[in-house]
């Protein structure tokens, strides 16, 4: 199957026809790089991508078991142990028996977390929308379409 898109970085000839997996490795590519690029613009702290992102998850969904924030992580739950154990220990997310199950442990972030969480998010909003701005009408629609498409494929 050929898809008609914009030539590839390599210079690829004009008109040309990507295929299905031409298309994948470059969007990948793509995103890959503008998550990279985002990863930058974040509040000063000295955390690691994984804790980082399971504070995020904390800040996103609220309060979570160890169990469930390891499968919205998609890692074991020793090695999220691990990572909270090292948020706990920066102040960032408290640790508490469940009011539930007393044989679950809670995770929240604290203040701490939330405001570096916050300040992180103004700044890549900020980051993302000084590039934004500049698009051409057409081009935020098809960005606001790719979006859709974007989150779709994440929770597939």
């Amino acid at each position: 199957m050929l898809i008609k898109s914009t030539p590839h970085a390599s210079a690829d000839p004009a008109g040309h026809q990507s295929t299905i997996a031409e298309l994948s490795h470059d969007f990948r590519l793509a995103n890959g790089r503008l998550a990279r690029r985002l990863r930058q613009e974040k509040a000063a702290n000295e955390l690691s991508a994984s804790q980082f992102s399971a504070l995020g998850a904390l800040f996103v969904e609220g309060s979570l078991t160890l169990s469930a924030l390891s499968d919205r992580e998609h890692v074991t739950p020793p090695s999220m142990s691990r990572t909270v154990n090292a948020l706990v220990k920066a102040g960032l997310v408290h640790r508490a028996v469940s009011s539930n199950d007393a044989r679950k442990v809670e995770l929240t972030a604290t203040e701490a977390g939330l405001t570096l969480m916050r300040e992180t998010r103004r700044r890549r909003d900020a980051w993302l929308a000084q590039r934004v701005i500049t698009l051409s009408d057409e081009q935020r629609q098809i960005l606001a379409e790719a979006t859709v498409i974007m989150r779709g494929l994440a929770d597939s």
